[in-house]
């Protein structure tokens, strides 16, 4: 099996395979469309704002090709929030669009970003996970949280004082995680693994 990492100039891309390579799986980092679609399943990683990102993937061609794939795609942190509608962060900006609902601002919480581990509860089962651990943290570093989702989206959240941040939403061949599960210890590859394992499957 075969994972393209898509490269847009803006990812946490070593870790992301490096972490791949521990559970044995063929990781290619590309810009190239030819070759992420020759790929079994795609990852869109992320680190830095919004608009720089969502510029790359548009000058890229990336962005198109991401919205048409049928390919199983796992979107990681502003991977993730780079799959829904629209963003606040610095300015109004539009997203991808696969997922229902907006990126915005923590506003009252005391800390922000919120930066470290988390407890993920479950609201529904992704159709490739089908059995927990019952150690359910999770290394988050975010100032910014998906809202206005549809619930039905939403598989699994954490609470961040009054807030319930999305960590996993998924819809069709498209899953995101708010997290990093690349740096989410013995959890966070269980839960890589078994969308891997999901993807397999497909």
């Amino acid at each position: 099996m075969k994972i393209g990492i898509i490269d847009y100039g803006m990812g946490n891309l070593f870790s992301v395979e490096q972490a791949l390579k521990r559970l044995g799986i063929n990781a290619v980092i590309t810009a190239n469309k030819e070759q992420l679609n020759s790929m079994d399943a795609l990852i869109l990683p992320g680190v830095g704002a919004f608009p720089d990102a969502m510029k790359r993937l548009q000058e890229t061609g990336l962005a198109s090709f991401i919205q048409s794939t049928k390919k199983p795609l796992l979107g990681i942190c502003l991977g993730m929030q780079l799959l829904f509608e629209e963003s606040d962060e610095v300015t109004t900006t539009e997203g991808l669009g696969i997922f229902s609902g907006r990126i915005t601002k923590f506003t009252n919480a005391p800390r922000i970003p919120h930066m470290g581990w988390n407890d993920l509860q479950f609201a529904h089962m992704p159709n490739w996970l089908t059995t927990l651990q019952e150690e359910r943290f999770v290394y988050f570093v975010h100032s910014f949280y998906a809202k206005d989702i549809k619930p039905e989206e939403l598989m699994a959240f954490a609470d961040y004082y009054d807030v319930q941040v999305p960590g996993i939403v998924a819809k069709n061949n498209f899953t995101g995680m708010q997290f990093h599960p690349e740096k989410s210890g013995q959890f966070g590859l269980f839960l890589l693994q078994q969308w891997l394992e999901g993807v397999k499957k497909c």
